[in-house]
């Protein structure tokens, strides 16, 4: 019996052969780019980039190197191809609402141009200015008006003459404006000199003042009409010359733009603006540049001009079809925008000009992909990305805008048409789905990415022709028939089944190119069997320092682990050490003690806290076990303690739980085991073993224990059957099994290992219910029926 559960040889590994596939090597194959083994996944994210939908985000699910962020990258770039070039933005001055920047969308292109045909404009028209208001033709014109109107003013300061005779005074005309002069003897007095006249006389002087004031009142009042409409004039005048010159400059912008609305009305309010500010174009430029050397001791001079810059926000000029962005960094100013500021005197200053856009922006109209986990770790960005995402436009706001020394402004928001594709891995996807419940409505589609494919004739024609296009463009050596087959082994041995492969190509790519450095030290040109088993071997070993040392303390019997001794109560567990880059295979001694109580099964691990809730669950499974088989009449009187010996760190999963009940089993018949034989296997509370993971590595772990203790043939693995066909084992443990030196069991119950264990039939109960003599249960029977008596007594 113990024989028929013996693994053959051929059924340690699934060998590949390539004799169907007519080539030589990778230069007789049309290479193939199209991601491989990802249907499931490929078919969800073309239908979410498809759907134009509120809510029908992606969330690319699967672990890294499947393909996900390249595949979804080069998915979204071939949709994006497709759709037209999204708009350019601006950001401009807001003449009614200075801290309300406005918005400003273009066609793609546009953008850049009215940005620089406005600076052209300003440009122009602070030179044009001063030359029109200093021509002479200006000057006449301004003469026309004036000389119009100065004779009806001289017309009026005679008849104030008139009456002004009557009570000795005389109106001048000055720069300060119409000025009254008293006359004493026939001389205009200064005001300094009135002081100096006798007291009598200045109170006379303040008395015809007065009178005149009265008597003028009314010719004054219709001198200050008449200058009042002279000013008018002049700015009438001005006004005039200014919109004729702003009207040529703008005109063929407006036209251009004479289908944008609200771009026309921008340039409206920039002309009226203009007009109501002509002095800042006609500023001295002496006076100017002597004021700004006297302020530029303090800070920086605020420049007028900044209210007519164009910010061009967005810019799509370069772009064919719609961006594709990936944030590789989604800090809440990378990817949501900021408002900048400049110090001034103390103070931070900002402006439409310091507007910065985020990659949800420069995204806006096309596909922004961002890695799950670097988002979420940011708060304040994932909270930012869902709120644009709600409310469908962007709004550009900084974190500290509350700040007392910071100018803030509010920046119209932007209308987003965006997909974003969020990248990570199935736990942060069920993080979010659970504990989030806007991320539901906002990434309704999910693209799950697996780690294996099927090991078929069409999927490996798919992995030769994805080598031969590597080759291609990496511009690596040919690699010949045999390399491939060892790479297609070596593809389901990471995928841990005979029937499958990894689509985690990124590892195959990696042994693609160790093993193309390997050809290119042996000066050879092309890649064969022995450089891929060389680039795999070279692998393991600049990785495996921590398993030699192992290996190395249980050599020199630091750690304990026996292989060529039978013991009871005790058994080699196998457990499964992973570093990430490389993981295998350790043995552990297993101990169990059986004694008279009704403690039950103690797990040691436990009551260290050195055990995980599965471990725990699969301790207690033991106790169904036993009382089931052996406590149907009588009540199971049994205290045990269960422990993994010089084990220091804490103990998860049910894999150990068969070995453990093995230990059990064999100190309560008292019958010992064979230390060569390790175990694995979860059971349950039936007797039935169930399947693990790692089961290669597992098996090479121990046998490379055995090897160092020196193979004698009773050396083996007891795995549990359903794992048979994950087996892909090492050419030197197969050859070890082909020639009797190793042996792996693959068993179905408890029944079936414990023999293989004691080399002693298990027992099974008879019609009375009592088990055989001289079997493995008619010994723990007996042991337990002890221990019931003893506990009565």
């Amino acid at each position: 019996m113990i024989y028929d559960l013996k693994v053959p040889a051929s059924k340690l590994k699934r060998k590949c052969k390539l004799s169907k596939f007519k080539f030589s090597n990778t230069n007789d194959v049309n290479p193939l780019k199209d991601i491989i083994g990802q249907e499931r996944g490929v078919r969800a994210l073309e239908f979410g980039l498809s759907i134009k939908k509120k809510g029908y985000n992606i969330f690319v699910s699967g672990i890294s190197g499947t393909g996900r962020s390249s595949h979804s990258y080069s998915m979204a770039s071939e949709f994006a191809s497709k759709k037209e070039t999204p708009d350019d933005w601006c950001y401009v001055y807001n003449f009614d609402k200075p801290d309300s920047p406005i918005a400003l969308s273009f066609k793609s292109g546009d953008g850049i141009i009215f940005k620089k045909e406005v600076e052209d404009i300003i440009e122009n028209l602070k030179i044009d200015f001063p030359q029109i208001f200093s021509s002479k033709d200006y000057e006449d014109k301004r003469a026309i008006v004036y000389n119009y109107f100065k004779k009806k003013i001289e017309s009026v300061i005679c008849e104030l003459n008139e009456t002004a005779k009557e009570y000795n005074f005389v109106f001048k005309q000055t720069e300060k404006g119409l000025l009254s002069i008293p006359i004493v003897n026939g001389e205009l007095i200064k005001d300094e000199d009135i002081k100096s006249l006798p007291k009598e006389e200045v109170t006379k002087i303040k008395e015809n003042s007065n009178e005149l004031s009265k008597k003028t009142l009314e010719i004054v009042k219709r001198l200050r009409e008449i200058e009042d409409v002279l000013r008018d004039k002049l700015e009438e005048l001005d006004e005039e010359i200014a919109f004729e010159l702003i009207y040529s400059r703008f005109n063929s912008l407006l036209q251009k733009f004479e289908d944008n609305n609200k771009v026309r009305n921008y340039i409206i309010k920039m002309q009226e603006d203009i007009i109501l500010n002509l002095d800042e174009f006609l500023e001295d430029e002496e006076e100017e540049e002597e004021l700004k050397n006297i302020l530029s001791k303090n800070k920086l001079l605020e420049d007028f001009f900044k209210r007519y810059e164009v910010n061009l926000f967005i810019n799509n000029v370069d772009r064919q079809g719609a961006p594709v962005i990936k944030e590789s960094n989604p800090l809440y100013y990378n990817l949501l925008g900021k408002v900048e500021h400049i110090n001034e005197l103390g103070a931070l200053k900002t402006d439409h000009t310091k507007i910065r856009p985020g990659s949800i922006h420069e995204a806006n109209g096309g596909y922004l992909l961002i890695q799950a986990k670097d988002l979420i770790t940011n708060y304040v960005s994932w909270e930012g990305l869902k709120r644009c995402l709600i409310n469908e436009e962007s709004k550009v706001e900084n974190i500290n805008k509350d700040s007392i020394l910071a100018e803030s402004i509010k920046p119209e928001p932007i209308p987003l048409d965006i997909k974003i594709i969020l990248i990570g891995d199935y736990y942060t996807y069920q993080l979010l789905y659970l504990y989030d419940d806007e991320f539901k409505e906002l990434f309704r589609i999910r693209a799950d990415f697996d780690v294996e494919m099927d090991r078929n004739e069409e999927n490996i024609k798919k992995i030769i022709s994805f080598i031969a296009n590597h080759c291609k463009e990496e511009n690596l050596r040919p690699f010949h028939k045999s390399a491939i087959e060892e790479i297609i082994e070596y593809s389901s041995r990471l995928a841990d089944h005979q029937k499958k492969l990894t689509t985690r190509f990124n590892r195959i790519v990696e042994i693609m190119y160790e093993a193309d450095t390997w050809a290119e030290f042996e000066d050879v040109g092309v890649v064969k069997r022995e450089h891929i088993k060389k680039a795999i071997d070279e692998k393991y070993y600049r990785n495996n320092k921590y398993e030699e040392k192992i290996q190395h303390m249980i050599e020199k019997e630091n750690i304990i682990i026996d292989t060529n001794t039978w013991k009871v109560g005790e058994i080699n567990g196998l457990a499964v050490i992973d570093l990430g880059e490389y993981s295998f295979g350790k043995p552990s001694k297993i101990t169990a003690s059986t004694f008279v109580g009704k403690d039950g099964i103690i797990n040691i691990e436990r009551e260290v806290s050195k055990s995980g809730s599965i471990h725990d669950k699969g301790v207690l499974i033991l106790s169904g076990y036993l009382g089931e088989k052996y406590a149907t009449k009588t009540p199971l009187s049994l205290s045990a303690s269960i422990t993994f010996e010089q084990s220091y760190d804490t103990i998860e999963g049910d894999s150990a739980s068969s070995t453990e009940l093995y230990a059990l089993l064999s100190s309560l018949s008292g019958l010992p085991i064979n230390q060569g034989i390790a175990t694995t296997g979860s059971v349950n509370q039936k007797g039935i073993i169930q399947p693990i993971g790692g089961v290669n590595e597992k098996i090479e772990g121990f046998f490379k224990i055995c090897k160092i203790k020196g193979l004698t043939g009773n050396e083996g693995v007891i795995i549990p059957y359903q794992n048979i066909e994950n087996l892909m084992l090492s050419d030197e443990v197969i050859k070890a099994v082909r020639q009797g030196k190793f042996s792996i069991y693959a068993i179905k119950t408890i029944d079936e290992g414990i023999e293989i264990l004691t080399g002693i039939p298990y027992g099974k109960k008879d019609e009375n219910e009592k088990f055989p003599v001289g079997t493995i249960s008619y010994f723990i029977q007996r042991k337990l029926n002890k221990y019931a008596k003893s506990d009565k007594s």
